[in-house]
């Protein structure tokens, strides 16, 4: 606080000033919402993650430390609670005595800042309530979920809501809150267990947390670098500004963390069954919680101070709402040259080609084989979800319906069908090992649990996946949700999620070669891809008949210069709609009937096999043998009754 400048700021006479205890109470209530908010995912992580589980489930001592994050999470609330009161304070220009109760409630039902901490104080009122209860992996494993998501909204509704680049801003920030948390909680729950006397696993928890910790690392490494380039326009500006020079210092504690945790990895794991290990396990990890201490007061200091404005270009309406400048006229090179990144989703292209790839080369080292055409259909399918999302493709996306259009069509009904071809499913289960003690769960086991989980089963359901793929796009273009969802970047990368996660649940189960929890004929899934197809087709003609244009709830805030009507452009993309979707729907209907005769052909093979068990070589052969047998015997009674006439 003191070297930001927010410690003791100057005030203008006249000014409001809401006091030196909203002054200095807000960012300790911040310090203290984050770290009990890293004791609470640190003490769910140690429970369900780091300590081996007893058949399936959590142990006695895993059970205890849920209900200690339950507590944890009860401060998280309070101290998230108490940020909300001072943070309106502070809004307001007046001490928190005269706050009054309608316009916190207000506060907290309308403004942006207001809602996200109101989200976090149900969260984790959520986490502490249900915590006091829970005994099941599956249910510790969604309370952790749960508390991981009570971690963001105060992230998205900060100075990361606001920057240039909100595709990196907000990203960044959430990714880095959720890795430190889980870092920082992580490590302070293993280093109690550790000093307990009657801490059981040790050096199992503290093994996995080793890996769990190298990944982590690179996530912070990963999120702070993009946080510092949304924020910062010039590299000057690390050292010529209060938000540079505490962003050098947390830096600086991150990078002195990454040595440790190297030291770690090489002096204190291997040795960690021995008492000296584990006292030189505790000795490196004192010393990394007083580094992770430093480094959340420096962030608790940089919320409260405000970044340096970006003086390079003009903010016009455009700009505020997509986070870049209005781009030029679209043709083919700048469709193939307007490249943006946009981090959550190079993440997510990056991590799956990194684990299919090192799946595939787990597999040949082993001496088993995989099929080429998989690879191929797996990594053009991220290729095109490159394509769409981050080229120009991407950028014209927030500018024209049409392109729009061509983005939605790409991620609901060409790169699920590669995906799905890819076989993911099934490359996991045979190159992740096997847990190393008997009832456990490593990945693998809970890979196979989630796929034999209810919730699997509801949403791989026919009834439930055809629906959402077909029906959803009508609920999101003809109300006006999309119009709302388009004006926040959070928004248009859920949109980009759904179109995503729903077009491959539906083709999973039209020509997914994964293991499902159940099997579909092949005749109804002909059946719902054409009935889908049809809706598809109607849902393009519909847009092509509307008077009005769509979405004016976002399109309405800017003029493009280059554009001439917005309701051509709108037809333009019903068209899309409507003619895209014969070509997906041809090359599922050729792999349903490839893959149908594969499977009658199987299932001829099994017959065979399961005769020749009975003890017939081929009971079909068989079977037509008596038949002819018995057609020569009533042909020798009728020459027999001839003779005898």
């Amino acid at each position: 606080m003191l070297l930001g400048g927010a410690g003791y700021p100057q005030i203008s006479p006249g000014l409001p000033d809401p006091g030196a205890l909203t002054r200095w109470g807000l960012p300790v209530a911040r310090a203290a919402m984050d770290v009990s908010a890293a004791l609470t995912v640190g003490l769910l992580v140690l429970a369900v993650f780091l300590l081996p589980l007893h058949q399936g489930t959590p142990g006695e001592q895993a059970r205890s430390y849920v209900r200690a994050a339950s507590w944890a999470a009860l401060v998280w609330a309070a101290a998230a609670g108490a940020a909300l009161v001072f943070q309106l304070s502070d809004i307001l220009g007046r001490p928190v005595t005269e706050v009054v109760g309608n316009e916190i409630t207000s506060y907290a039902s309308s403004v942006p800042q207001g809602i996200g901490l109101t989200l976090t104080v149900l969260a984790a009122l959520g986490v502490a309530l249900i915590g006091r209860t829970t005994t099941g992996a599956a249910a510790t494993v969604g309370l952790t979920a749960l508390a991981l998501v009570g971690l963001l909204p105060p992230a998205l509704t900060g100075h990361a809501s606001s920057s240039g680049s909100h595709e990196m801003a907000i990203v960044g920030l959430s990714l880095h809150v959720l890795t430190v948390s889980v870092w920082v909680g992580g490590l302070a729950a293993l280093t109690f267990h550790a000093l307990r006397g009657t801490g059981e696993h040790v050096p199992t928890a503290v093994r996995r947390f080793s890996t769990m910790a190298l990944w982590v690392w690179i996530g912070v490494a990963l999120s702070g670098a993009a946080s510092a380039a949304s924020r910062l326009y010039t590299v000057g500006e690390l050292f010529t500004t209060a938000y540079g020079q505490l962003m050098l210092a947390k830096t600086a504690a991150f990078l002195a963390l990454g040595v440790l945790g190297w030291a770690h990895r090489a002096h204190a794991v291997p040795r960690i069954a021995e008492e000296p290990g584990r006292r030189l396990f505790l000795r490196f990890a004192g010393v990394e919680i007083v580094l992770m201490a430093a480094a959340m007061g420096l962030a608790a200091a940089l919320s409260r101070t405000a970044p340096p404005p970006d003086l390079t270009e003009a903010t016009d309406a455009f700009r505020n709402l997509a986070g870049f400048a209005m781009p030029p006229p679209m043709s083919p090179q700048t469709l193939l040259t307007l490249w943006r990144p946009d981090l959550f989703f190079i993440l997510v292209i990056g991590v799956l080609a990194g684990l299919y790839t090192a799946g595939v080369v787990r597999l040949l080292r082993r001496g088993d084989t995989w099929p080429r055409g998989r690879t191929v259909a797996w990594l053009a399918g991220l290729l095109a979800l490159a394509g769409a999302l981050l080229s120009g493709v991407g950028t014209y996306s927030y500018v024209l319906f049409s392109v729009h259009m061509v983005q939605h069509m790409v991620l609901s009904m060409l790169v699920p069908i590669l995906l799905v071809l890819g076989a993911p499913v099934t490359l996991a289960l045979r190159a992740l090992r096997p847990a190393h003690r008997r009832g456990d769960r490593g990945p693998r086991e809970w890979l196979n649990a989630f796929l034999h989980s209810r919730y699997s089963r509801l949403v791989t359901h026919p009834g439930f996946a055809t629906p959402v793929f077909v029906f959803s796009v009508y609920v999101l273009y003809f109300t006006p949700l999309f119009g709302t969802l388009m004006q926040d970047h959070l928004g248009h990368m859920f949109m980009n999620v759904h179109f995503l996660l729903a077009g491959f649940l539906f083709y999973w189960i039209m020509i997914g070669v994964d293991p499902a929890p159940r099997k579909v004929p092949f005749l109804l899934r002909i059946v719902l891809l054409l009935v889908a197809m049809g809706f598809h087709a109607f849902f393009g003609i519909v847009i092509m008949m509307q008077s009005a244009p769509l979405g004016m709830e976002y399109y309405g805030q800017f003029e493009v210069p280059w554009l001439d009507d917005l309701a051509e452009d709108q037809y333009a993309g019903g068209g899309v709609a409507w003619a895209v979707g014969e070509i997906p729907t041809l090359l599922v209907l050729i792999a349903l009937v490839v893959q149908w005769s594969r499977d009658e052909e199987r299932a001829e093979r099994r017959r065979e096999r399961h005769s020749r068990r009975d003890g017939s070589e081929d009971a079909d052969l068989d079977a037509y043998n008596a038949y002819l047998a018995s057609l020569e015997r009533r042909a020798k009674k009728r020459e027999e009754r001839e003779e005898r006439l």
